[in-house]
């Protein structure tokens, strides 16, 4: 499509996203919990590591910018047919600044990569090895999130500001063709996001298990609201999360063990990350050894979610014009 064939009017802001994802979270909550639930266990996954898997789609991240400021575009399939991913100017410094890691913690973990043949470095210049891309190949997790992409059109579509008639795989074969610009956006959404709880948490398995409980309240939660015969009840964001937190959300936890198994996080791992979210009241723990949330995540993590919503409705709005204009 030209430029004098869109209608500037049928493109939206990052602010009517914003607004009508929060106004509607009683019908998005629990998918985009899953949606990110998801993404941080093949974060872990591809290294039983997430320091590492951060690592590796940081460089695979500057290479998209630099496609996106030469204007190549590359597909899906076009992307993972090299051989390897050449990162210039490569720099441990610039690594720890975007990380927010220490430069001894981004050393190791980089030294590791390189035992492991995923990364090679030549001078000031390091290398992705086509090994590596496996398991940071993200067939699964563009196929979620082309699906919470659909749920947010649909109820743009209801308030009559997204127009397109957009199905999950139709946005699917839109990302995989623009490949490289989109999923650098998703990596713009998704390390920042990381980075910030690891801030709050003080380590990104322990926020990984955190999240692995709020899912767990948050099915809960979803699942009475679904259950219930009052339709008129349209929770907000904050009214959502309250019931999650306070309301029958938490009548059920999760044990450690099955926190293990969700995540493969190991037991003994799982159980001192535990101990430290219940010492910092994040988590409680009942009679049944079972750990849930607590209302202190109303005043601590909930303010931080906003900020992270802002920058996913950016997300999302390129993407959404991006199906407008294809």
């Amino acid at each position: 499509m030209s430029l004098e064939q869109i209608d500037f009017s049928k493109v939206l802001n990052d602010d009517q996203v914003y607004h009508h994802m929060m106004k509607s979270y009683d019908k998005l909550g629990r998918d985009w919990i899953v949606h990110q639930w998801s993404w941080m266990n093949n974060v872990y996954q591809a290294f039983n590591d997430h320091y590492k898997y951060l690592i590796v789609i940081s460089l695979i991240e500057k290479t998209l910018q630099f496609y996106d400021q030469m204007n190549i575009k590359y597909t899906f399939d076009e992307f993972y047919s090299k051989s390897k991913l050449q990162i210039d100017n490569f720099s441990i410094t610039e690594l720890c600044e975007k990380l927010e890691l220490p430069k001894e913690t981004v050393r190791r973990k980089v030294l590791e990569l390189e035992k492991l043949g995923a990364l090679k470095r030549i001078k000031k210049q390091i290398i992705v090895d086509r090994s590596v891309f496996s398991q940071v190949k993200p067939e699964r997790q563009i196929k979620l999130t082309s699906k919470y992409i659909y749920k947010v059109s649909e109820i743009l579509n209801k308030e009559k500001i997204f127009l397109k008639d957009a199905n999950s795989k139709f946005i699917e074969n839109i990302i995989k063709k623009n490949f490289s610009m989109c999923w650098r956006w998703f990596y713009r959404m998704q390390i920042p996001i990381v980075i910030g709880y690891h801030e709050m948490f003080e380590d990104i398995a322990t926020f990984h298990l955190w999240g692995t409980v709020a899912m767990n309240q948050a099915f809960n939660y979803k699942k009475d609201i679904d259950s219930s015969n009052v339709t008129t009840l349209i929770p907000d964001y904050m009214e959502f999360n309250k019931g999650v937190i306070e309301g029958a959300g938490s009548t059920t936890g999760i044990s450690a063990m099955s926190l293990s198994e969700m995540t493969n996080i190991p037991r003994a791992t799982v159980i001192r990350k535990c101990k430290y979210l219940v010492k910092n009241s994040f988590l409680q723990i009942n009679d049944k050894k079972q750990y849930t949330l607590t209302g202190y995540n109303s005043a601590r993590v909930l303010p931080y979610q906003k900020k992270v919503f802002k920058n996913k409705a950016k997300f999302l709005r390129k993407i959404l014009n991006l199906l407008t204009i294809s």
